[in-house]
């Protein structure tokens, strides 16, 4: 349970730093405007994990022998390019109206990498609705919190937030490689 939640924290990274921009970058942004981000992020990011677990369990029987590689490796892929984005990224465009559709593009983008992750997920031995779950309500909370926080907290915890979240993301990975080639997975 606590890798799920650290992989829901480090999923939810984007969405809280997304939040936070648009948070300042809107006007009049309120409780209501947080409640919208927050309910298109969790739900995302809730389906995104079933999306990729799904695509990831209708192959699994054949790749059963370097499941542990590949999952390693795209957490290791999806952190790295977190790690990298935080450390050497360029500016985000800024958000300053939330329309149905630019809701759906800002929870599309941040979801991508938990399609990813639910891929990995595949590989190991997890119930994946409540990974999902665990996984929405988190990035629900956080996207939340992060816009109602965004006009004071700036954009101080943006690049904080995505390295922390990558560097989460590559340890799991490294972990559940490093249990499966010792015999503990």
């Amino acid at each position: 349970m606590l890798e799920i939640l650290l992989i829901a924290l480090s999923l939810a990274m984007d969405a809280f730093a997304v939040s936070v921009s648009t948070g300042i970058a809107v006007p009049g942004f309120g409780p209501r405007q947080a409640a919208r981000i927050g309910l298109w992020c969790g739900a995302f990011q809730f389906a995104m994990p079933l999306m990729g677990w799904a695509l990831g369990s209708s192959v699994s029987a054949y790749i059963e022998a370097v499941d542990h590689w590949i999952a390693f490796g795209l957490l290791a892929l999806i952190g790295g390019n977190m790690i990298r984005e935080a450390l050497f990224g360029g500016e985000e465009e800024a958000v300053t109206d939330l329309s149905v559709r630019r809701l759906f593009l800002l929870a599309l983008a941040t979801s991508i990498d938990a399609l990813a992750v639910g891929v990995s997920l595949a590989f190991v031995k997890v119930d994946i609705l409540l990974a999902a779950g665990v996984i929405g309500a988190v990035a629900f909370l956080l996207a939340m919190l992060g816009g109602l926080l965004g006009r004071r907290l700036g954009q101080l915890f943006q690049r904080r937030a995505t390295l922390l979240g990558g560097l989460v993301l590559v340890f799991i990975g490294g972990k559940i490689l490093a249990e499966h080639l010792s015999g503990l997975a």
